[in-house]
């Protein structure tokens, strides 16, 4: 439960609304106990149960005491305006009462609402907001269904099985607590009779929550699961076509959703077993509440009246305590879902920046790699990349190769800190990047990859991605620049056609064209395209590639390349396999050494 009470930590945040929820709270518990005060010196005096007082009591703070005033109070007004006056005057204080406590129950509801909706807004964007800063190792070991079910799914979970029972967790516990000291008032004796059935009471309820709990968390995971099978179909639906899968995808994922189901009305019969199992265990109570009281009564030493009055107010206890006890169960489920919600929370940054962090907003000299390895999981029997040297001067194009997982793409990822080194160091200047602020780091590079990042926006927006109140002048000039402008000005609203999840309205090379741009709007002295045309046909390959030589020119470039023939006038050209670099030169020069780079040049047929 420590995650459910770090799910009302939230409550900090309303301090006025709680407040006011309180005080209504309080204020319908007292209107709903006050008609009820009455019953035992009504039932006596109206009825004759018993005599009344020959002379007015005095007023005490005890049942007897309290019990006698009010029966002489009464019976003082039945003299003056007769029996039907009097039945009148309490029937009027019952419409009274009724009407200040739903009132009294309105209002608390209506300042809970914006304490609920209010909360679940503040874990939304705390969510969001750190999932945004988490590095991109996290991503690399999660399931995108699941981190998604998590933010839906599982905060629904907790607005409907937490935030609803904030009302019962304030009224309903007030509720009992003002009854239960009515019912000390009214009778010690039996309060203690009652008390001694109450631990078995709360050891069944508690056997069957845990029990929820356990299966809750079973049935978020197997959700979480669900939807990363529902997203791979939905990203990868032509492959599934393709291979002719639908049936044993659809297979899967009946599997998987059989086996959630079963899950959920195995949760669900636990937490309709809540409500009727308090219920008969009260009434149980209550029955030999009853036959106990019934013998003091028979034995004198509690008047009938009050037997009468003490059954009421007990009864009452029992709705409240039903809606606690469903309170509970919803707690115990919704644990599951705040458990799922801080894993997320607590994950740490990874990446975190330091105090007095240098602020550098020009490059001046070089790029250093100095003996950089890296591990993913900084396990050092496994390294990405081992002991790399490399020295990167400001204006020159370096183009990096190499077969498939020899840490092209890990290498050029440790410059703007998407991970950090295992060991070694990087550094702008002379300053190590970790020395340096992460936001003015990410400003100096500029980042083509061979997946082009754009979201369901206008293409105006896109290209514009980063930068506030933007000139739309410099948006087409850098569009022009990407071999961009034409192809959008054909589009049926220009730069303000909105282009769809991902952009997949657009064809490859148009999607590449746009990634383009927006990195000539940044303008960042450091370049790096990541095999930004291997997935292009030939003509959208060659629009492209004119576009990034235009970009490429004045500024340092740091180039990944499948495709060799792009990167043969680069300054150097830097060869890696299995995380080392093997070679490094011009073109010519790696041709005339025969390594690894004329290997990879003869497999591509060139000369």
């Amino acid at each position: 439960m420590k995650d459910i009470f770090r799910i009302f930590k939230y409550l900090r945040f309303f301090p006025k609304q709680i407040t006011l929820n309180i005080l209504f709270n309080i204020c319908f518990v007292f209107f709903s106990l006050f008609s009820f005060a009455m019953i035992v010196p009504f039932i006596e005096l109206l009825f004759g149960v018993s005599n009344p007082p020959t002379s007015e009591p005095e007023f005490g703070l005890n049942q007897a005491a309290l019990t006698n005033w009010v029966t002489w109070q009464l019976y003082q007004f039945k003299l003056t305006y007769g029996t039907w006056q009097c039945l009148f005057f309490v029937a009027l204080g019952y419409i009274s009462c009724s009407f200040l406590s739903n009132t009294s129950r309105y209002l608390g509801m209506y300042f809970l609402s914006p304490i609920r909706n209010g909360m679940i807004e503040r874990i939304r964007n705390d969510f969001y907001h750190h999932i945004t800063i988490l590095p991109v190792s996290f991503f690399s070991a999660q399931r995108k269904g699941d981190i998604l079910s998590r933010l839906s799914n599982d905060l629904a979970d907790i607005e409907w099985s937490v935030f609803n029972c904030l009302q019962m967790l304030v009224k309903d516990p007030i509720n009992i607590i003002v009854f239960a000291i009515v019912l000390i008032f009214i009778s010690p004796k039996m309060v203690l009779f009652a008390v001694v059935v109450l631990p078995i009471t709360l050891f069944i309820i508690s056997k069957v929550g845990q029990s929820l709990k356990r299966n809750s968390t079973k049935g978020q995971d197997k959700l979480g699961y669900l939807f990363s099978i529902l997203e791979e179909a939905v990203f990868g639906v032509k492959a599934i076509k393709s291979f002719n899968m639908e049936d044993e995808m659809s297979k899967r994922f009946e599997k998987e959703n059989q086996e959630y189901t079963k899950r959920m009305i195995k949760v669900s019969k636990r937490k309709e077993l809540g409500s009727p199992l308090i219920e008969l265990l009260a009434t149980m109570i209550l029955a030999v509440i009853v036959v106990f009281g019934g013998s003091l009564v028979i034995n004198g030493e509690l008047r009938p009246a009050v037997l009468i009055f003490f059954v009421i107010v007990f009864s009452r206890i029992i709705p409240p305590a039903q809606a606690v006890i469903s309170a509970y169960y919803n707690l115990q489920k919704g644990s599951a879902a705040a458990h799922r919600i801080f894993e997320v929370l607590d994950e740490k940054e990874g990446i975190t920046e330091r105090k007095n962090a240098i602020q550098k907003n020009e490059f001046e000299r070089s790029i250093e790699y100095r003996n950089v390895s890296f591990s993913y999981q900084n396990d050092r029997n496994e390294y990405v990349l081992k002991n790399i040297n490399l020295n990167i001067e400001k204006g020159k194009t370096i183009a990096i190769v190499g077969p498939s997982g020899a840490g092209k793409t890990t290498l050029v990822d440790l410059l703007p800190r998407f991970y950090d080194c295992t060991s070694g160091e990087i550094l702008i200047d002379g300053i190590p990047i970790k020395d340096m602020n992460i936001n003015s780091l990410r400003e100096l590079t500029g980042i083509v990859s061979q997946e082009s990042i754009l979201f369901n926006d206008s293409i105006l927006h896109n290209i514009a991605f980063g930068k506030r109140n933007i000139d739309k002048e410099k948006i087409i000039e850098a569009a022009k620049i990407a071999n961009a402008d034409e192809f959008i000005r054909q589009l049926p609203n220009g730069y303000y056609t909105t282009i769809g999840d991902r952009g997949l309205s657009l064809s490859g090379g148009q999607r590449q064209r746009i990634s383009i741009a927006r990195a000539i709007l940044k303008n960042p002295p450091i370049l790096i395209l990541d095999e930004a045309t291997s997935a292009l046909d030939t003509e959208s390959e060659y629009y492209v590639q004119e576009a990034l030589e235009r970009v490429m020119k004045n500024r340092t470039s740091i180039v990944i390349a499948h495709r060799l023939s792009t990167i043969q006038h680069a300054d150097e050209i830097i060869v890696m396999d299995k995380g080392k670099i093997i070679e490094c030169g011009t073109h010519q020069n790696l041709i005339k050494a025969g390594g690894l780079y004329k290997k990879l040049i003869d497999l591509q047929s060139f000369s």
